[in-house]
């Protein structure tokens, strides 16, 4: 017992030291293979339907088939076969090194994806004798086409360090370096394919799109971050729709419906081939007309969508696509390909009789095709696989092999200067691992045989170049994808974006762009003000508010014009304020200017008088000297008036303060010493009276000291604060007021009050004379007189302090000359009524008459 037991732990120990790895199911055979010292694995969705399995849960479950060849994708295949042959037969390029490929077939689905992943990882042994850690059976995959399948591809292979390089997948989430380190591709990042449509959107002046998107990661990321940039670009999408080629009939259908019913005449497809197929289906089904199409680069030059079927539906398409090339040799070699090559490989098979709808074995069918001539030419098909005039995709993977076999070639050559992998010298091409391979493709710099150069950056991509295509009938009626414009991410901002001089074709070929707004734009003058519970680009139009303006179309905000600007009546720009001031050109200040040379004159025609009748008893009575004096001030009081009218300069704001003050003072001296001369002389002519009769020196005394104060005032406010012209802008929004600012306000009102006070003591010596002979009554008019002059300044204050703008200086001109008049008309009218009209009376004995009756 104890000798079997040692028996059976001496079997053990002897097994351990000898692990077997055992796979798990059965090997998946690759479609088409070749072996080499570098393997190259290849991933593509050769077949585009996938048929599950039914599930009985009593059996091991059927493996999931694959079905309808997808020719583009055989394509892609066969260029990538192409590369490798091209260059195992360079003598510059892996000379000594043989490339062999192993390409697998994703059906376009994820779970297939994984399948191909594992596949490529395992190989096609059952057993790995010597490790578990056996090395992979390629050393770098190309592909997939489609993005969510590449995700799983990459997550899978990522820590078992094998680079992958795809030729199609444009998710911006690949460029995530913490997520997938062995990721890299040959096409641009989504990240600047969808700010390159929200630039053209915009640029295009559409603000109100539609959104249709795959569901997946291709379709959501590159959405979202179009969405995003949209935003910025002032973009509003209306609905954003997301279908899979595998949703039933009528949620494509729904989906149609939402884009029909939508107001958006410019639709985003950010689809993948196969989604954009099924919907074009439904939107024939549907005759879904009148929208421009702005497609992603998945779908823009795929020529087996243009046909003349679905020209009424996406004529005029628009959208952005990679460059075009041109790979010499690559047509030759497509037409070589043919199932007599490798009688075993069943894709190849598929693919001739697919193309010619004919069949090689003799078997029976049950859709009873006809049997294949042999005399077959690829030569005479006209679809996807033969279709070379856009090599755009078919070129990433061809550049995507090349850069493979440069890093390799840089691997053996230690180019970096030395190497991380091995302490001797250089690698063999017998122990090349995928994690070298890895390591190099992140330095990879080359330039293609065409001049163009493949690098990637730190996050695995290449440049972003984008050519903007449009579809466009030819003289034949066939669609052509014609180059309108280009976008590089590599210039600065405002310049990545630039289109050519070339007419466009827009939806239903017209040659008229069309207009996909949700409101109508906003002319200059009016601003776009947001509707509640509505998106950005929905907006009303409100005019600019008095004194603002908005000078271009569709403007957010009204600009506030500037201090001495207002707006004009478009409010469209901002024009000079309109300067008010009391000219001598508008019908008021033509009024006041005659009113006032009409006052000038008539004193001036009152002193003639005068003059004319200097010796008659009348004007002597009226003491002549200080009569005359008085006269030339109020002709001086109605031309000051003159000086409010005109623009205000400084002189003028000076001058008509100081000379309105002065004048009226002289003026009212006069008439003081008038009315002192009449009361004393009434006085004196009474018997036993003791008052002197007044001197000539005492009246011209008292006239130069009266005026004298008023000058001195004058003086000490044009020396401390004079007047000024000023702008008064706070009065009034629309108009600058041209006005004297006082200056001191002490000196405005100083003089004021000296002129009333002078007023006053008239006034009051007047009214102590007013019972003098009725003859000759003098201070019976001078206290009538200065009753208006008093009433006139009482009421000016008041209607000064209120009025606006230029009535100011209008009341204070009426008060000149209301008060001038007053005077002029009470003191010197009835005089010249008696010289001229009634001579009788303009007699020593009249004017004295009276006098002697009172004395006896």
């Amino acid at each position: 017992m104890p000798l079997c037991v040692l028996l059976l732990v001496y079997t053990l120990l002897a097994k351990a030291e000898k692990p077997f790895c055992h796979l798990m199911g059965m090997p998946e055979v690759p479609l088409l293979s070749k072996e080499g010292d570098v393997i190259i694995g290849g991933a593509f969705s050769i077949h585009s339907k996938v048929t599950q399995p039914t599930i009985t849960f009593r059996g091991k479950p059927e493996p999931v088939t694959c079905s309808s060849i997808n020719f583009r994708e055989f394509r892609f295949a066969q260029t990538m076969i192409f590369a490798i042959e091209e260059i195992n037969n360079s003598s510059s390029l892996l000379p000594n090194v043989s490339i062999g490929y192993k390409i697998y077939d994703s059906c376009g689905s994820t779970l297939l994806s994984m399948r191909s992943a594992m596949a490529l990882l395992n190989g096609q042994d059952l057993t790995v004798e010597d490790s578990c850690a056996g090395q992979s059976a390629v050393h770098a995959i190309i592909g997939e086409s489609e993005s969510s399948s590449t995700i799983v591809l990459s997550r899978t292979t990522g820590p078992f360090k094998i680079p992958v390089i795809s030729h199609f997948a444009t998710c911006a989430c690949l460029s995530n370096r913490k997520e997938f380190p062995s990721f890299f591709r040959t096409i641009p990042s989504d990240y600047y394919q969808s700010r390159a449509l929200a630039q053209l959107v915009r640029h295009f002046g559409w603000t109100w799109v539609g959104a249709v998107r795959s569901d997946n990661d291709y379709g959501n990321n590159g959405m979202a971050t179009f969405v995003e940039a949209a935003q910025r670009e002032g973009v509003c999408v209306e609905y954003s729709e997301a279908i899979l080629r595998t949703n039933s009939r009528e949620r494509i259908a729904s989906v149609v419906e939402v884009i029909r019913m939508g107001t958006a005449r410019v639709l985003v497809a950010f689809l993948a081939q196969s989604e954009m197929e099924v919907l074009l289906e439904e939107a024939l089904l549907q005759n879904l007309t009148g929208l421009q199409w702005i497609g992603s680069e998945s779908w823009i030059t795929a020529r087996h969508l243009a046909t003349r079927k679905t020209a009424r539906i996406i004529s005029g398409a628009i959208g952005f696509t990679i460059s075009r090339s041109k790979i010499p040799g690559l047509r030759d070699f497509l037409l070589r390909v043919n199932p007599s090559e490798n009688n075993s490989s069943s894709i190849l098979r598929e693919f001739w009789e697919t193309a010619f709808q004919c069949q090689l074995s003799e078997q029976s069918n049950i859709n009873s095709m006809r049997q294949c001539s042999g005399s077959e030419n690829l030569t005479e098909l006209k679809n996807p696989f033969t279709d070379l005039s856009e090599l755009r995709i078919s070129n990433n993977v061809y550049k995507a092999v090349y850069t493979v076999a440069h890093s390799v070639q840089n691997l053996l050559n230690c180019t970096d200067g030395q190497h991380p992998f091995e302490a001797r010298e250089c690698i063999l091409k017998e122990s090349i691992k995928p994690g070298q391979v890895l390591h190099y493709l992140h330095g990879v710099n080359f330039t293609m045989p065409s001049g163009e150069k493949v690098y990637f950056d730190q996050d695995g991509d290449p440049a972003a170049r984008y050519e903007l295509v449009n579809w466009q009938k030819n003289a034949a009626e066939d669609t052509v994808f014609v180059t309108v414009g280009e976008y590089d991410a590599s210039q600065p901002e405002g310049k990545q974006f630039a289109m050519k001089d070339v007419n466009i074709v827009w939806a239903g070929n017209s040659n008229s762009k069309p207009s996909s707004v949700c409101s109508e734009s906003c002319l200059p003058g009016y601003r776009q003000a947001a509707i509640r519970g509505r998106p950005v680009c929905c907006f009303s139009c409100v005019q600019c508010a008095e004194g603002e303006v908005s000078s271009k179309m569709d403007s957010t905000e009204c600009t506030k014009c500037p201090l001495e600007f207002w707006s004009n009546k478009d409010h469209s720009r901002c024009t000079l304020k309109q300067m008010e001031f009391l000219s001598f050109t508008e019908n008021m200040g033509i009024i006041l200017t005659l009113f006032s040379l009409a006052g000038a004159c008539f004193t001036i025609v009152v002193a003639v008088v005068f003059f004319c009748f200097i010796d008659t008893p009348l004007v002597k009575a009226s003491n002549s000297e200080l009569s005359f004096l008085l006269l030339f001030s109020l002709t001086l009081c109605f031309l000051c008036s003159l000086t409010f009218i005109g623009r205000p300069s400084e002189w003028s704001c000076r001058l008509r303060h100081t000379a309105f003050g002065i004048t009226f003072a002289l003026c009212l001296s006069c008439i003081l010493s008038k009315t002192m001369i009449v009361v004393m002389a009434f006085k004196a002519s009474v018997p036993g009276a003791g008052v002197p009769q007044c001197s000539l020196p005492l009246q011209r005394l008292s006239v130069l000291c009266g005026t004298l104060l008023q000058v001195i005032i004058c003086a000490l406010w044009l020396a401390l604060a004079p007047p000024v012209p000023n702008k008064n802008m706070a009065y009034s929004t629309n108009k600058i007021i041209l006005e004297c600012d006082l200056g001191s306000a002490v000196g405005f009102w100083g003089v004021l009050g000296y002129i009333g006070l002078l007023a006053v003591l008239c006034f009051i010596l007047a009214f102590l004379a007013r019972k003098l002979p009725d003859n000759f009554n003098e201070a019976k008019f001078i206290t009538f007189s200065m009753l208006i002059f008093c009433a006139v300044w009482i009421t000016f204050i008041p209607a000064y302090v209120s009025s606006p703008g230029k009535m100011t200086v209008a009341v204070e001109i009426f008060a000149i000359l209301a008060s001038s008049f007053g005077l002029l008309f009470c003191i010197f009218l009835p005089k010249c009524y008696i010289i001229i009209f009634k001579p009788d009376r303009n007699t020593k004995k009249h004017v004295m008459g009276k006098a002697h009756v009172k004395s006896q």
